[in-house]
């Protein structure tokens, strides 16, 4: 059984082209020194001393960025290419991330952390552009998988080492190391990888009743509709950036170590099931149903949290979320690529990676201002319903798109 297990797991990596391993190690250095943002409303009510809805409004100014520079960054990916994008945009994040400590009222963090998500979220459409020229479509939805296997081990070091960091030498130096990991993958991205055309050009569509022919995006209503659902669901998902963290401190009481350790347990979960688990589901197809299934799951953390403040119900939490998120959003990826246009690729993969942005800026306000007045438990059950919508929307696409 473990033999078999294993062979599994090796399989599940073969056929990768060299490319795809290299961008995957620039996306493991950089997400490796992902320390911000899992402590990031931890940092600004502790040492800043920010109210609880002033920490939303920055969460929000955070999602504003990330929206702007989804965007921009598909703009500029259809007409530059998605190398010269990832380079700068690495390279630049860096300065903004070191300038962040400098800073301590409210109105010029959230301008700062605009500017920084901004330019630092620029990158994802041109990523996800990158993919598809370093894959092809035998390998495409198991070359998104590896690229979140290499962020989720980065987080698992990530968030550990940040914990202690803070703990330590202080929340100063989540920026410094944060700027300094961008600052090596734009360089290791600049020294191993070279441009190359997309391999998105395959003449009939892998899904029955999607994209066929190069028109606006905004046009496309079963794109739209899928997009409402990748926000929803990851409206929900997002509280373990925002929400999350302040429970685990304020309620359950775990100390910066501690919630680093989940990250971690989180992260090195992805890492060891995810490959395996997008091998044989891609070959079986139906992405809806394993989206849906994706969502529920997501939906199903905050059911669990109903059961109290108890470690035991926080780690079977984290467990939930997890197997929600390997299930959702590797096949999300390949489904929006699916559904691209060649020649709008940027335009397509920016409003796919733009959804995440919006979800960024309306999920730490709908979940701190809920915990605010209403408390916790109101709040789970409002993420435990939102997510049983996201599964039912998801099938309805499904019927509607006829996947195979």
């Amino acid at each position: 059984m473990l033999k078999k297990s294993f062979s599994l797991y090796r399989d599940s990596f073969r056929g990768l082209s060299n490319d795809m391993w290299v961008l995957s190690l620039v996306m493991l250095v950089n997400r490796a020194g992902s320390m911000v943002l899992p402590f990031l409303t931890v940092y600004l009510t502790t040492v800043l001393g920010f109210s609880l809805p002033q920490t939303g409004w920055v969460m929000s100014c955070y999602g504003l960025g990330s929206l702007v520079g989804a965007f921009s960054g598909g703009k500029l990916t259809d007409k530059l290419g998605f190398y010269p994008v990832q380079f700068w945009s690495l390279v630049i994040t860096a300065f903004f991330f070191w300038s962040l400590p400098l800073i301590s009222s409210f109105p010029a963090f959230c301008l700062v952390i605009f500017l920084t998500t901004t330019v630092a979220d620029a990158f994802r459409p041109a990523a996800m552009v990158a993919v598809t020229a370093y894959s092809n479509s035998e390998n495409r939805t198991r070359s998104f998988a590896l690229i979140r296997l290499a962020i989720n081990l980065g987080y698992a070091i990530g968030p550990a080492v940040g914990g202690l960091l803070a703990l330590t030498w202080g929340y100063n130096w989540l920026f410094i190391v944060d700027g300094l990991t961008c600052l090596v993958a734009g360089v290791l991205f600049g020294i191993r990888l070279r441009p190359r055309p997309t391999a998105l050009n395959e003449e009939n569509p892998e899904v029955k009743g999607l994209s066929t022919g190069s028109r606006s995006v905004w046009f496309d209503g079963k794109y739209l509709l899928f997009m409402l659902l990748t926000i929803l669901t990851a409206m929900v998902f997002l509280q373990l950036l925002s929400t999350l963290p302040l429970y685990w401190k304020e309620v359950v009481g775990l100390n910066e170590a501690w919630i680093g350790l989940l990250f971690t347990f989180n992260c090195l979960l992805i890492v060891a099931i995810e490959m395996p688990i997008v091998f044989v589901l891609e070959q079986k197809g139906k992405l809806h149903r394993v989206m849906a299934l994706g969502a529920l799951f997501i939906g199903l953390t905050y059911a669990v949290l109903m059961g109290g403040p108890e470690l035991f119900w926080v780690v079977l939490s984290v467990l939930a979320i997890t197997i929600g998120e390997v299930l959702n959003f590797p096949f999300a990826n390949t489904f929006a690529v699916k559904m691209a246009p060649t020649d709008r690729q940027g335009e397509y993969m920016a409003l796919f990676t733009m959804a995440f942005s919006v979800a960024h800026i309306f999920a730490p306000q709908v979940g701190l201002q809920i915990a605010d007045r209403w408390g916790f438990d109101a709040l789970w059950v409002v993420l435990t319903a939102l997510g049983i919508l996201a599964m039912a929307g998801y099938q309805i696409l499904g019927r509607s798109t006829e996947m195979t």
